[in-house]
């Protein structure tokens, strides 16, 4: 993947975590576990995140498909301390967010669409 390319998808990671400041971080994924581009604070392991993100995209396809639900849109995770959210961009990957405890799902939901529909463009 081109340099440009990476830095466009950066770049867009950033602008959505601007418009949605309860966006603490945020990295795309391939479906295979490897970090695409990434918007982590340093404290954040990019290569957990990518292998986890990964694992979660793959098993909630599984449940999804299993259990007649149709095709996976995406995976939230609620923990005491905040949301871990996955989405879908095409088939090769996987948009992952991490917002506060404090956030409204309603406007993540809306902003990693929008983020989705860019990134589709790049990747």
């Amino acid at each position: 993947m081109s340099q440009s390319r990476t830095k466009q998808m950066v770049d867009r990671l950033r602008e959505m975590q601007v418009s949605s400041p309860d966006i603490e971080a945020s990295a795309i994924v391939s479906v295979d576990g490897l970090s695409i581009a990434s918007a982590l604070p340093q404290e954040i392991e990019e290569d957990r995140v990518s292998a986890m993100s990964a694992a979660m995209l793959s098993l909630g396809e599984r449940i999804a498909s299993e259990l007649g639900r149709g095709a996976l849109e995406q995976v939230h995770i609620k923990g005491e301390k905040g949301f871990v959210v996955l989405m879908a961009i095409g088939e090769e990957a996987v948009l992952t967010v991490l917002a506060s405890e404090k956030a409204k799902l309603g406007l993540i939901f809306l902003d990693m669409r929008r983020a989705v529909e860019d990134l589709e463009k790049l990747i």
